[in-house]
C-alpha cells in the first residue's frame, strides 16, 4: 500500500507541474497578446491600417503557390459575378 502512495504522490506532483507549467504558458500567452495590441495600436498611430497590417502578416505565414492558387479563385469568382 505505502507502494502506491509513493507512487501517488509523484503522479500528483508531476500533474501539479504540468498544471503549473501550463498556467504559466497562458499567462505568458496574455502578455504577448497585450503586446501585440499595444504594437497594433502604436502602428495605427503613425498611420498604419491595423487590418491591413494583420492581413500582410497572415500572408507572410503562407507560401507563395497557396497565396497564389487562392488569389486566381478570387479573380475567377469575381469574374463570375461581374466585379471584376
Amino acid at each position: 500500500m505505502n507502494d502506491l502512495t509513493n507512487s501517488y504522490n509523484v503522479t500528483a506532483e508531476e500533474l501539479r507541474q504540468f498544471i503549473e507549467r501550463f498556467e504559466q504558458l497562458d499567462s505568458e500567452k496574455k502578455d504577448l497578446a497585450e503586446q501585440q495590441k499595444e504594437l497594433m495600436a502604436e502602428a495605427k498611430g503613425r498611420g498604419y491600417d491595423a487590418k491591413i497590417l494583420r492581413k500582410v502578416i497572415a500572408l507572410r505565414k503562407r507560401s507563395a503557390n497557396d497565396i497564389a492558387e487562392e488569389e486566381a479563385v478570387l479573380e475567377l469568382y469575381k469574374t463570375a459575378l461581374g466585379m471584376a
